[in-house]
């Protein structure tokens, strides 16, 4: 299970700051740009964290991201009304919940 969150935490990080990127060019949300770049970095981080054998370190990291994106992008997915960048991101931080919380039990 910590091999699949290891390129899970780099595609969901890699995917959040292109999100981040696209959010700052199609609505010119500086916010956006901000916090796609500095939460995709960080699990990027959470990524080599875990790479490098500091496994307890680089999933706290992913927990953390992951329970503010999905703070973030959950609620909003369940309004009626949610774009589908909402609906992804809301996905791909529930899943990331999922994984990590369970990568834990097997540490």
């Amino acid at each position: 299970m910590v091999d699949f969150i290891k390129v899970y935490y780099l595609v969901f990080g890699i995917l959040t700051i292109v999100g981040g990127i696209i959010g700052f060019v199609k609505a010119k949300s500086r916010a956006s740009l901000i916090a796609g770049v500095l939460c995709g970095v960080a699990l990027i981080v959470a990524h080599f964290l875990l790479q490098r054998g500091n496994g307890m370190m680089g999933l706290i990291v992913g927990l953390v991201i992951s329970a503010l994106l999905g703070g973030k992008f959950i609620p909003k997915a369940m309004e009626n009304r949610a774009g589908p960048h909402v609906i992804i991101m809301a996905v791909l931080s529930a899943v990331s919940l999922i994984v990590t919380l369970i990568s834990f039990a097997k540490l």
